[in-house]
């Protein structure tokens, strides 16, 4: 699936959601901006989104990602550590604001990563969209002062730590 990369600036917010005022999209983009400052450096910061996503694809086996957020904060050697704010498609096509942690596997059986801490607020009644989205910025801003190392979030999920060598 392809995504486009960019600056936030960049993202097509008015195509990838049409319902939304003027101002619902610069709050978008202040809770953005806000993400960005809480990181460490500039660096480590992909921003992506699917245009072939605005519209919910149907049910799939894959969660259609509509416009992402990563900040990675240490991906040396074979480790990862990802703090992750989303907008995606639940299967029942609703939009959904997902704001995660996200750890390298070191399980016996290789899971490939895990969520460590996780995030979703469906927008419907109780949340808009830009409400949704501001709760997952705010949530990833928190976990951007806690400790910005993957063995850290391993051990706080009861998770196998790495194997040193």
């Amino acid at each position: 699936m392809a995504m486009n990369r960019g600056a936030f600036g960049d993202v097509p917010l008015t195509t990838l959601f049409p319902f939304l005022s003027p101002d619902e999209v610069e709050f978008l983009r202040h809770a953005a901006r806000a993400v960005d400052a809480a990181r460490v450096d500039g660096d480590g910061v992909e921003r992506e989104w699917a245009l072939q996503h605005a519209v919910f694809p149907g049910t799939q086996s894959w969660t259609p990602i509509i416009l992402g957020l990563d900040v990675i904060e240490q991906a040396a050697g074979v480790d990862q550590l990802e703090f992750r704010l989303e907008v995606v498609w639940t299967d029942r096509g609703r939009l959904a604001a997902d704001a995660a942690v996200n750890v390298a596997c070191w399980c016996d059986t290789d899971h490939a990563t895990h969520d460590v801490d996780a995030l979703r607020l469906v927008v419907g009644e109780e949340n808009s969209l830009t409400g949704a989205f501001q709760t997952g910025a705010e949530r990833v801003i928190g976990w951007l002062t806690d400790p910005r190392d993957a063995d850290y979030w391993r051990v706080r999920a009861g998770l196998p730590a790495r194997q040193r060598c």
